[in-house]
């Protein structure tokens, strides 16, 4: 294993996922849709040419939609989400891997062309980071385990992005930006996400 993509995402449970998008539209749809939003994601990987890992949050779970690509199951191991991500990169860089991705599943922009030019772009930097507009990140790539990037960080706030490039700083860790997206968290960013898709029905969230 050379590179290697892993995707972090939650076992497809009703009531257990997208849960402030369900607070407006209900578990049942919310889970409609982070189906849809899961299926996009392993689509796009599976149209790469690294190895692919999913990282599920609770249980191994093969009950996915069906995809071209091989990949390999695991379970995310750690009591917060640094602390998750971080085991995984360590895991994988063990394997061992010369340059490793993680991404999540709640971003519907997200393709397998930025997936590519991430790591193309591991070729002259230490880190590359997928921007996402609330000030999170949806794409994080590195050429060695860099554990730093996972200490103190306060998830799942708008802050996440901010101190992640000051520790890339701090550590002088070279590092590029992709273009900026936005996940799918709430029935704002889904409403926004299918207004900008017009009637590209390829492209939009049904619900």
């Amino acid at each position: 294993m050379t590179s290697a993509v892993i995707v972090f995402l939650k076992n497809l449970s009703l009531g257990k996922v997208k849960t402030r998008l369900a607070a407006t539209i209900g578990d049942q749809k919310a889970l409609d849709i982070y189906g849809q939003l899961v299926a996009h994601t392993l689509k796009q990987v599976s149209q790469t040419e690294q190895d692919a890992l999913l990282y599920f949050s609770d249980h191994l779970d093969s009950d996915l939609p069906q995809i071209e690509k091989q990949f390999s199951l695991r379970l995310q191991k750690g009591d917060d989400l640094g602390e998750r991500m971080s085991n995984a990169f360590e895991d994988v860089f063990d394997s061992p891997a010369q340059k490793v991705m993680i991404i999540g599943t709640d971003c519907p922009g997200l393709d397998s062309s930025i997936i590519e030019q991430g790591f193309d772009a591991l070729d002259a930097h230490q880190v590359v980071i997928g921007p996402a507009t609330d000030g999170g990140y949806y794409l994080l790539g590195m050429k060695n385990f860099y554990g730093c990037l996972f200490e103190d960080i306060p998830w799942s706030t708008s802050k996440v992005l901010e101190l992640t490039l000051n520790k890339c700083a701090n550590q002088k860790l070279t590092y590029t930006l992709l273009k900026e997206l936005s996940d799918i968290d709430n029935e704002t960013d889904l409403r926004s996400w299918n207004e900008l898709q017009g009637n590209d029905l390829s492209t939009r969230i049904k619900y």
